[in-house]
């Protein structure tokens, strides 16, 4: 058994009777974390979900990443699939009481990686062309996307971790943004469900140059000028569960 179902006091709710069916470790995460009026990110979600907020402000996150370890349950990872490039915009919501996260958008450099996480999901993938390089205790991301017309949606930032490991407090605001376990999508009418798990989050404060950020600038172009609240994770390992109809 893998180590992170020792402990799994910390979820909000059980997990799922269903067993997982893809596992992911996710590196060098950067969260960059933007607060917003309600009314400026709510009006971008679909009816069906209510939006999710802390004392009263709504919040948008952008996440690079690196994925690796990718595979199916029961199956070895397979050669030039298991690892790439992922860049989220995500949102917080709430559906019947529980907590979760709705994408805006998924950006990766894998074209097959795209393609498959896109089938059947509803899960609003696009390519982009990525760049990930390391200089010492700085790391560099830089994504662009390939799709689209007109002003693609582009990220360039550096990045480096604090030194000082910590878990979030229950009822803080670093608790609310990252203990999440399970996220929202459409596809065919539907509302799904998409169960997670992983352990604990252990982050780290950061410190980010970001030479520009144009991701989702319908949404953040209100808080250009806001410093956003920033966590780094060196590695996490996450266990997805199959999609369930929920509305």
């Amino acid at each position: 058994m893998y180590k992170e179902f020792w402990e799994i006091d910390h979820r909000p709710y059980p997990l799922p009777g269903a067993p997982w069916v893809m596992t992911q470790v996710w590196r060098d995460l950067l969260f960059m974390h933007y607060p917003l009026a309600p009314e400026s990110v709510g009006k971008y979600l679909p009816g069906e979900l209510m939006l999710d907020t802390f004392e009263h402000k709504a919040w948008v996150s952008i996440i690079p990443l690196r994925i690796t370890n990718m595979r199916m349950r029961g199956i070895p990872p397979i050669p030039f699939l298991h690892s790439y490039l992922e860049l989220n915009v995500r949102t917080y919501v709430i559906h019947d009481g529980i907590p979760g996260i709705y994408f805006f958008s998924l950006d990766a450099d894998h074209p097959l990686a795209v393609a498959g996480a896109s089938a059947g999901t509803g899960l609003p993938y696009k390519r982009a062309k990525m760049l990930f390089h390391e200089e010492g205790e700085t790391i560099k991301f830089k994504s662009e996307r390939m799709t689209g017309r007109g002003n693609r949606e582009s990220l360039d930032v550096a990045y480096s971790a604090g030194k000082t490991l910590y878990e979030a407090e229950p009822g803080s605001l670093d608790h609310w943004l990252m203990e999440r376990y399970c996220m929202y999508s459409f596809h065919g009418g539907n509302m799904l469900r998409g169960d997670i798990h992983h352990d604990k989050w252990k982050v780290r404060k950061a410190t980010a140059d970001i030479s520009y950020n144009r991701m989702a600038p319908y949404l953040l172009s209100e808080v250009s000028n806001t410093p956003p609240i920033l966590h780094y994770s060196s590695r996490r390992r996450f266990f997805f569960y199959p999609l369930v109809k929920v509305l």
